[in-house]
């Protein structure tokens, strides 16, 4: 029986060491897979994102991203770690312009730093979610626990993500979601994940926890982190600048992200960054 020779590589994006962010497997090379075969071999790794390059040549390149559960459009930590492996193979040069299904963004790697950036989209705000009993519920959380004046808001720079904001750290420590209202409030929000965080002068701690992709709660989510930052700039929490985000301290994962939002005159435009290491590479032998 003939088969497909997949070649990985596997990179902890998010961290300034290996063992630690958000696991990534991305298949550098382009492998002609099905749609199916992409999301068999996603679920397969069981990572939170995989990636299939298509193409890759002088300063751009085009990927599909799967979780477990199915496809997405648009997502950080994947789009960082897979610039950095290409950047590191000497397939693409930096910066460069990365194709996804939700549109072109600019990306950079520097390997010999351990660290990637990328743009994000312009901050997309959509309606305040009203339900606070819900969003509570769907947290493990008390009403009180939420902030009492910051809304629960849907915001996008490229994959809608429901900010949640709550009064204090120890409230998002404290956190133990409850899937089928987050799948509920996700939902009813138009919203593609559930971004919970308490923010102040030292940055912002935050969880992502999801329903539907096969990834529970996220380790670092860099689609999530840029519109916090786009949310907290817009709402006057914290001026225009870094922000900090932590992130995956409960499961184990402890992960850095580099949020820097700039006002350039009524618009934000975000940035999202943050170290990257390559930790093992091999392949998988399909019969495909």
């Amino acid at each position: 029986m003939s088969g497909v020779k997949v070649p990985f590589v596997l990179v902890d994006v998010f961290t300034d060491r290996p063992l630690a962010g958000n696991q990534l497997c991305v298949v550098p090379e382009p492998i002609p897979l099905e749609t199916a075969q992409m999301q068999a071999v996603a679920k397969e790794i069981g990572f939170s994102e995989t990636t299939f390059v298509s193409e890759a040549s002088g300063d751009r390149y085009a990927m599909r991203i799967f979780t477990p559960g199915g496809e997405l459009p648009f997502a950080g930590h994947p789009s960082l770690g897979t610039a950095f492996v290409l950047v590191s193979r000497g397939a693409v040069t930096s910066p460069a312009t990365q194709k996804v299904a939700a549109g072109e963004f600019w990306v950079s790697a520097d390997p010999g730093a351990g660290t990637a950036r990328m743009r994000q989209g312009p901050p997309v705000f959509g309606p305040v979610f009203e339900d606070r009993v819900a969003v509570a519920r769907a947290a493990g959380l008390q009403v009180d626990d939420l902030h009492p004046s910051l809304p629960v808001q849907a915001v996008s720079t490229g994959l809608r993500h429901l900010m949640v904001p709550a009064v204090d750290r120890d409230a998002v420590v404290r956190a133990n979601a409850h899937p089928p209202t987050v799948r509920e409030v996700v939902k009813a929000s138009g919203s593609d994940g559930f971004y919970l965080f308490a923010a102040d002068t030292a940055g912002a701690k935050a969880r992502l926890f999801d329903a539907d992709l096969g990834v529970g709660e996220d380790p670092a989510t860099g689609s999530a982190a840029g519109p916090l930052g786009a949310y907290l700039v817009h709402h006057g929490v914290l001026a225009p600048g870094e922000i900090v985000v932590s992130q995956g301290v409960e499961i184990g994962r402890p992960s850095t992200l580099v949020v820097d939002v700039a006002d350039d005159g009524g618009s934000l435009t975000v940035h999202v960054g943050g170290g990257v290491a390559i930790v093992g590479e091999g392949r998988f032998d399909l019969p495909f």
